[in-house]
Protein backbone atom coordinates (compact mmCIF):
# COMPACT_ATOMS: atom_id res chain seq x y z
CA UNK A 1 0.00 0.00 0.00
CA UNK A 2 1.36 3.36 -0.97
CA UNK A 3 1.87 5.54 2.10
CA UNK A 4 1.85 9.02 0.64
CA UNK A 5 -0.47 11.99 0.69
CA UNK A 6 -2.19 10.35 -2.28
CA UNK A 7 -3.46 7.71 0.12
CA UNK A 8 -7.05 8.63 1.13
CA UNK A 9 -6.60 6.98 4.54
CA UNK A 10 -3.61 9.18 5.32
CA UNK A 11 -5.42 12.32 4.14
CA UNK A 12 -8.44 11.46 6.30
CA UNK A 13 -6.16 10.72 9.27
CA UNK A 14 -4.38 14.06 8.88
CA UNK A 15 -7.67 15.98 8.87
CA UNK A 16 -9.01 13.99 11.84
CA UNK A 17 -5.73 14.54 13.69
CA UNK A 18 -5.88 18.30 13.12
CA UNK A 19 -9.42 18.35 14.51
CA UNK A 20 -8.57 16.27 17.55
CA UNK A 21 -5.37 18.26 18.12
CA UNK A 22 -7.33 21.49 18.12
CA UNK A 23 -9.90 20.06 20.51
CA UNK A 24 -7.15 18.89 22.86
CA UNK A 25 -5.69 22.42 22.84
CA UNK A 26 -9.08 24.05 23.42
CA UNK A 27 -10.29 21.64 26.08
CA UNK A 28 -7.06 21.27 28.05
CA UNK A 29 -5.37 24.69 27.70
CA UNK A 30 -8.45 26.92 27.30
CA UNK A 31 -11.04 25.26 29.49
CA UNK A 32 -9.45 22.91 32.05
CA UNK A 33 -6.20 24.77 32.80
CA UNK A 34 -7.55 28.20 31.83
CA UNK A 35 -4.12 29.28 30.56
CA UNK A 36 -5.41 31.20 27.57
CA UNK A 37 -8.31 31.73 25.19
CA UNK A 38 -8.29 31.87 21.42
CA UNK A 39 -8.02 35.65 21.54
CA UNK A 40 -6.77 37.17 24.79
CA UNK A 41 -7.86 40.64 25.82
CA UNK A 42 -5.04 41.18 28.34
CA UNK A 43 -1.30 40.47 28.45
CA UNK A 44 -1.70 37.60 30.94
CA UNK A 45 -4.94 36.43 29.27
CA UNK A 46 -6.91 36.78 32.49
CA UNK A 47 -10.21 38.53 31.73
CA UNK A 48 -10.67 41.90 33.40
CA UNK A 49 -14.46 41.61 33.48
CA UNK A 50 -17.30 39.13 33.18
CA UNK A 51 -18.16 40.67 29.80
CA UNK A 52 -14.63 40.02 28.55
CA UNK A 53 -14.74 36.42 29.84
CA UNK A 54 -18.05 35.87 28.03
CA UNK A 55 -16.58 37.30 24.81
CA UNK A 56 -13.48 35.08 25.10
CA UNK A 57 -15.64 32.01 25.84
CA UNK A 58 -17.78 32.79 22.78
CA UNK A 59 -14.66 33.08 20.61
CA UNK A 60 -13.45 29.73 21.99
CA UNK A 61 -16.89 28.30 21.18
CA UNK A 62 -16.58 29.36 17.53
CA UNK A 63 -13.09 27.80 17.51
CA UNK A 64 -14.56 24.52 18.79
CA UNK A 65 -17.39 24.71 16.27
CA UNK A 66 -14.83 25.07 13.49
CA UNK A 67 -12.95 22.05 14.82
CA UNK A 68 -16.19 20.08 14.97
CA UNK A 69 -16.68 20.85 11.27
CA UNK A 70 -13.10 19.75 10.54
CA UNK A 71 -13.87 16.45 12.32
CA UNK A 72 -17.04 16.01 10.25
CA UNK A 73 -15.02 16.51 7.06
CA UNK A 74 -12.36 14.07 8.29
CA UNK A 75 -15.02 11.48 9.13
CA UNK A 76 -16.57 11.86 5.66
CA UNK A 77 -13.10 11.46 4.14
CA UNK A 78 -12.56 8.30 6.21
CA UNK A 79 -15.86 6.80 5.02
CA UNK A 80 -15.02 7.70 1.42
CA UNK A 81 -11.61 6.06 1.77
CA UNK A 82 -13.26 2.95 3.22
CA UNK A 83 -15.41 2.57 0.10
CA UNK A 84 -12.36 2.40 -2.15
CA UNK A 85 -11.09 -1.07 -2.82
CA UNK A 86 -7.61 -2.09 -1.80
CA UNK A 87 -5.66 -4.02 0.79
CA UNK A 88 -6.62 -3.97 4.46
CA UNK A 89 -5.53 -0.90 6.37
CA UNK A 90 -2.93 -1.27 9.05
CA UNK A 91 -4.20 0.56 12.14
CA UNK A 92 -0.81 2.16 12.58
CA UNK A 93 -1.23 4.05 9.29
CA UNK A 94 -4.43 5.73 10.50
CA UNK A 95 -3.01 6.28 14.00
CA UNK A 96 0.24 7.67 12.59
CA UNK A 97 -1.48 10.01 10.18
CA UNK A 98 -3.79 11.25 12.96
CA UNK A 99 -0.78 11.84 15.23
CA UNK A 100 0.95 13.71 12.39
CA UNK A 101 -2.21 15.79 11.84
CA UNK A 102 -2.34 16.65 15.54
CA UNK A 103 1.31 17.71 15.40
CA UNK A 104 0.68 19.72 12.26
CA UNK A 105 -2.13 21.57 14.04
CA UNK A 106 0.10 22.28 17.06
CA UNK A 107 3.00 23.51 14.95
CA UNK A 108 0.97 25.72 12.59
CA UNK A 109 -1.27 27.09 15.36
CA UNK A 110 1.75 27.73 17.57
CA UNK A 111 3.69 29.43 14.80
CA UNK A 112 0.81 31.56 13.52
CA UNK A 113 -1.15 32.43 16.69
CA UNK A 114 1.68 32.46 19.24
CA UNK A 115 4.58 33.87 17.23
CA UNK A 116 3.37 35.67 14.09
CA UNK A 117 0.01 37.13 15.18
CA UNK A 118 0.66 37.07 18.94
CA UNK A 119 -3.08 36.70 19.70
CA UNK A 120 -2.23 34.39 22.60
CA UNK A 121 0.60 32.32 24.02
CA UNK A 122 0.59 28.91 25.69
CA UNK A 123 1.08 30.39 29.15
CA UNK A 124 0.78 34.17 28.75
CA UNK A 125 2.19 36.47 31.39
CA UNK A 126 4.56 33.77 32.65
CA UNK A 127 8.24 34.88 32.78
CA UNK A 128 9.03 31.78 30.67
CA UNK A 129 6.23 32.40 28.17
CA UNK A 130 8.52 32.02 25.12
CA UNK A 131 9.88 28.72 26.49
CA UNK A 132 6.33 27.31 26.78
CA UNK A 133 5.63 28.46 23.21
CA UNK A 134 8.79 26.68 22.02
CA UNK A 135 7.77 23.49 23.86
CA UNK A 136 4.41 23.64 22.09
CA UNK A 137 6.16 23.94 18.71
CA UNK A 138 8.57 21.12 19.60
CA UNK A 139 5.60 18.96 20.63
CA UNK A 140 4.08 19.55 17.20
CA UNK A 141 7.29 18.59 15.42
CA UNK A 142 7.68 15.47 17.59
CA UNK A 143 4.10 14.36 16.85
CA UNK A 144 4.64 14.84 13.10
CA UNK A 145 7.92 12.89 13.14
CA UNK A 146 6.49 9.98 15.16
CA UNK A 147 3.31 9.99 13.07
CA UNK A 148 5.21 9.90 9.78
CA UNK A 149 7.42 7.13 11.16
CA UNK A 150 4.33 5.09 12.06
CA UNK A 151 2.81 5.50 8.59
CA UNK A 152 6.07 4.55 6.86
CA UNK A 153 7.34 1.78 9.14
CA UNK A 154 7.21 -1.70 7.64
CA UNK A 155 4.07 -3.68 8.27
CA UNK A 156 4.43 -7.40 8.77
CA UNK A 157 2.77 -9.71 6.28
CA UNK A 158 0.39 -11.04 8.94
CA UNK A 159 -0.98 -7.60 9.80
CA UNK A 160 -2.50 -7.03 6.35
CA UNK A 161 -4.49 -10.28 6.23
Amino acid sequence: MTRTLNNPLIRAGLVLGMGFGGLADGIILHQILGWHHLICGTVDCQPASVAQLLRENTQDGFFHLGLWLVLLVGTAMLFRAARQSGPAWPGRVLAGSMLAGCGLFNFVEGLVNHQILGIHHVLPGNPHQFFFDLLYLANGILFVVVGVWLTRSPVSATSTK
